[in-house]
């Protein structure tokens, strides 16, 4: 079993940066492919960014250059770095968890999910 909480969202203006962190609580936190998703108003939850152990990171293109995943193994943390925030960037982000992930931006593939964190982006 594994808990994820992330925290780190609020509200800001357009071209502002935040960072969200999830912090994951269980055992081999390693061995989790880990992934943050959003959800926008009246859209499907997509996919942002994955992350594999010891592999590339990979975004979205809509984030690409602007969002970086990263984890830190020895806090059992994941962040996700967004910057030159757009109003379209507006969603609630949820983290992900998954010891099985073979496509990175299959939601289905994850096993544990955070709450989630409201990140709102004015123009």
């Amino acid at each position: 079993q594994v808990q994820l909480v992330e925290s780190g969202g609020g509200l800001v203006q357009a071209g502002a940066s935040l960072r969200l962190s999830c912090a994951a609580s269980g055992r081999n936190f390693n061995a989790y492919v880990m992934g943050w998703f959003r959800q926008a108003p009246g859209k499907e939850r997509q996919f942002v960014a994955g992350l594999r152990t010891g592999f590339v990171p990979f975004h979205e293109d809509s984030v690409k250059g602007r969002f970086a995943i990263s984890r830190d193994s020895a806090k059992a943390m994941v962040y996700l770095q967004m910057n030159s925030l757009k109003p379209e960037d507006t969603a609630i982000y949820y983290c992900a968890a998954g010891l099985d992930v073979r496509r990175l931006m299959n939601q289905n593939e994850y096993d544990y999910w955070g709450q989630g964190t409201q990140v709102t982006v004015s123009s």
